[in-house]
């Protein structure tokens, strides 16, 4: 993958659509390199209000867009059976001219839509053993003409999806990853890593972070992979925007984000996601930051 550094927006879709539909334009109109689609029934922090389905939102906002990319950040393997989740893919892929990056997670346990559809909540052990052998079929259904696979969890015989991808040979492949043995699955199977720290500092978050990117490299000399190939995505968390009423740190001024970006990028990183605003007097920074500090960071990083 390109290391040209890349600047992404997760926009959560728990406004009415027009509203949804104008973040998604504005992102695009800044110049934001690609906009986050997140994947839950419900929101899962127990709030009231709409969300959006992810693939409905995905091919409404791929024809209401012409340049920034699309990620599913990221779709939880709960939901669907992978040969469903190919096609899904592949039709985005085709609906937005060739614009989607394919994100998978495992999910999260405390998410209630698995109580809500009535599915088993697996074990984070399970899960991490279930994605295994999904993203394998995935990534076979998206870039070969019939796939069979015999696993402990799936099956898939003489599965054969059309068209195939825009993309060649498909969509890109991200995988959201934390733990050692996501990151081997990281490194087997992903184009792009994404991951996100909860720790309550930025500090702790930075240095968790470090660990995780000396643990990925480690995967990929594992098994012979140039850890360079692999681009690495990081979705900007703070820990305390709930309690100080949405109000995310690194939008308290240019300087604060570019100082706090910058610690990020020297580890490795070369897409970092960011979330849309939610407190409405950090928009002007927000704005400010992607006309005038992106562009800057960028050239200087090339």
């Amino acid at each position: 993958m390109p290391s040209q550094l890349r600047f992404s927006v997760l926009v959560l879709p728990n406004v009415p659509w027009p509203e949804l539909l104008c973040r998604c334009r504005e992102v695009e109109e800044l110049g934001f390199d690609s906009i986050g689609l997140a994947d839950h029934l419900v929101d899962w922090a127990g709030n009231k209000g709409p969300w959006f389905e992810l693939w409905t939102q995905v091919a409404a906002i791929a024809q209401a867009t012409t340049r920034v990319r699309l990620t599913t950040l990221v779709a939880q393997i709960p939901l669907r059976n992978p040969v469903h989740f190919a096609l899904q893919a592949l039709t985005a892929d085709h609906i937005s001219g060739g614009r989607l990056d394919v994100g998978l997670g495992t999910g999260l346990v405390i998410d209630p839509s698995y109580r809500m559809m009535g599915i088993e909540n697996w074990s984070p052990k399970e899960r991490v053993a279930r994605f295994g052998e999904y993203v394998e079929i995935v990534d076979r259904l998206m870039s070969q003409e019939e796939t069979t696979f015999k696993g402990r969890f799936y099956q898939v015989d003489g599965a054969a999806l059309g068209p195939r991808p825009v993309q060649s040979p498909r969509p890109p492949i991200m995988i959201a990853a934390m733990g050692p043995v996501m990151l081997g699955h990281t490194a087997r199977y992903a184009d792009i890593w994404n991951s996100i720290s909860f720790a309550k500092t930025f500090e702790a978050q930075l240095e968790e972070t470090r660990g995780r990117v000396a643990t990925l490299d480690a995967r990929c000399a594992a098994i012979g992979r140039d850890p360079a190939t692999l681009r690495r995505s990081y979705l900007m968390f703070d820990a305390a925007a709930r309690q100080s009423g949405g109000r995310v740190n690194y939008y308290d001024s240019e300087e604060s984000f570019t100082q706090m970006v910058e610690q990020v990028i020297a580890l490795g990183i070369t897409e970092i996601a960011l979330y849309y605003p939610i407190a409405d007097e950090q928009k002007p920074v927000f704005e400010r930051i992607a006309r005038h500090v992106l562009p800057a960071m960028k050239a200087a990083h090339k």
